[in-house]
């Protein structure tokens, strides 16, 4: 989930019918190859299907760079991808680390169909789409067998809760080889209770958890996204703060310390509890 295309988009390129409600592709009138993906007004996804390393929105630009420095340049990398909209990061990691291999669950088939038709992914080297949700289709992987498991999956514009709870963190845990990472987009806005829970639900399964956001977000002044990396092993908090505090928008990386504060008094989420992911405000997207 990111935010609308700013006044360079172009004309309205076309509405379809899919699973989860109504799809609209946007040219942007100011990339040659950009396009802009809504469900039901809410932008989904930002590609550019000349230049795959572009990432515009903001979120998946720390998503980009976690996937930089969590291993050597160019090393390539098994990922799967829970929630699969246009497939920026999986665009994205093809082109920066060759030989690859990704799947893709997203479990609306007519959307699946409309980027294969209208944002081709055949060019794509190594990736995989699978018409299945993400609890299932992880359930269904090997122990060990992946270096990289990214939850980037919205309904209605929210995160489905089955994707942050322990039971389904510990089967993401299983799926990651050592050393692998849990890569999550989660959207939150006043006071932050959710990502709070969220981030005790990542901590009490992975060593290692850091918090990456833009500063505003991040105090719960703003709804917005936060970007929840954890591993088994120490990640790479110098390298991403560096990158957090001089990139084009300024972000902040929470970690150790700080993120055992966030997170104080916060319950791990579980199965069959009742709760319910926050929803942005109408005018988040220019919504009346």
């Amino acid at each position: 989930m990111g935010r609308r295309p700013r006044g360079g988009a172009g004309p309205k390129s076309g509405v379809f019918k899919v699973a989860g409600g109504e799809a609209e592709l946007l040219r942007d009138a100011d990339r040659d190859g950009g396009w802009m993906l809504l469900i039901g007004g809410v932008p989904q996804s930002y590609v550019d299907l000349t230049d795959p390393t572009y990432l515009d929105f903001e979120y998946m630009r720390l998503m980009g760079d976690v996937v930089d420095l969590m291993a050597m340049e160019g090393q390539a990398l098994d990922a799967v991808h829970i929630g699969g909209a246009a497939c920026t990061l999986p665009r994205y990691l093809a082109a920066t680390r060759p030989g690859s291999r990704q799947v893709v669950f997203e479990p609306d088939g007519p959307l699946v169909r409309l980027v294969r038709e209208r944002l081709p992914v055949k060019n794509v080297p190594g990736l995989k789409i699978r018409v299945v949700d993400g609890r299932a289709g992880t359930a269904a992987l090997a122990d060990d067998a992946d270096d990289l498991l990214v939850v980037d999956a919205f309904a209605e514009a929210s995160m489905p809760v089955e994707l942050a709870t322990r039971e389904f963190t510990r089967d993401a845990a299983r799926v990651l080889r050592p050393g692998g990472v849990l890569l999550m987009n989660v959207a939150d806005g006043f006071r932050l209770a959710y990502a709070r829970r969220v981030v005790a639900t990542v901590r009490s399964v992975f060593r290692h958890v850091l918090l990456l956001g833009e500063p505003g977000v991040l105090r719960g002044r703003r709804f917005g996204n936060l970007v929840v990396a954890a591993s088994q092993r120490p990640l790479p908090v110098d390298g991403l703060t560096r990158r957090a505090a001089g990139g084009a928008v300024r972000a902040r990386l929470m970690a150790g310390d700080d993120l055992t504060g966030f997170a104080a008094g916060a319950r791990p989420i579980e199965d069959g509890e009742h709760v319910t992911a926050p929803v942005p405000p109408d005018q988040v997207f220019g919504r009346p």
